[in-house]
């Protein structure tokens, strides 16, 4: 995801490996993070290896709070 000063969310690596792939699939709703990752979660299947595995592990780290 890209960072955007307050909205920005995940961790440095997750932003890493998803840049590509927002600015590719979700650009439209950027800076909206929240948008950005339902966006990202609703395609996985576009989504590179690390980005998938970083959208997974973010639904998994949430699903446990």
């Amino acid at each position: 995801m890209i960072a955007t000063g307050a909205s920005a969310q995940g961790t440095q690596d997750q932003q890493s490996a998803c840049t590509p792939d927002v600015l590719r699939l979700c650009s439209a709703y950027i800076p909206d993070a929240g948008r950005i990752t339902a966006c990202l979660r609703s395609q996985p299947q576009k989504l590179n290896t690390a980005c998938r595995a970083a959208v997974a592990g973010t639904r998994s780290t949430r699903d446990r709070s």
